[in-house]
């Protein structure tokens, strides 16, 4: 549980998607990591607006775990999402979901603010998102 310590508790969590595609976002609301028994449950809920669309209630879940060094996400049903190395002070990773390819590069340099930047190309997608966690 070393590496997920850090992270838990509360964080107020600011999102901007830029999307190439469609309307740009904004989501605000909490991040909460709880602990399981196993890792970390990370509860995202907060108001999504989307531009021209208006605003709405938003909720997502993942699991964290703590695999040796690493922190493995999993989406809520298990399935493998991404790992990283929380050590690094801007660690990257991948999620390849066909026919689109997710890329994140996290950013610990200012903690305990930090922050996510998903990439997200396909056939169908393309924007940027990004995320700043601060307590």
């Amino acid at each position: 549980m070393s590496a997920l310590a850090p992270f838990e508790g509360v964080w107020r969590l600011d999102r901007r998607v830029e999307n190439a595609l469609g309307p740009d976002a904004r989501f605000t609301g909490e991040a909460v990591f709880t602990p399981d028994g196993a890792g970390l449950v990370l509860q995202e809920a907060g108001e999504m607006r989307i531009e021209g669309q208006g605003a709405f209630r938003a909720e997502r879940r993942y699991l964290w775990r703590g695999v040796g060094a690493r922190i493995a996400v999993l989406f809520d049903d298990l399935r493998p999402f991404h790992d990283f190395d929380p050590t690094e002070p801007r660690p990257e990773a991948e999620h390849p979901c066909a026919p689109d390819h997710y890329r994140v590069a996290y950013d610990f340099t200012g903690w305990p603010r930090w922050h996510a930047v998903w990439q997200v190309a396909g056939p169908r997608k393309s924007y940027v998102m990004h995320s700043t966690y601060s307590r």
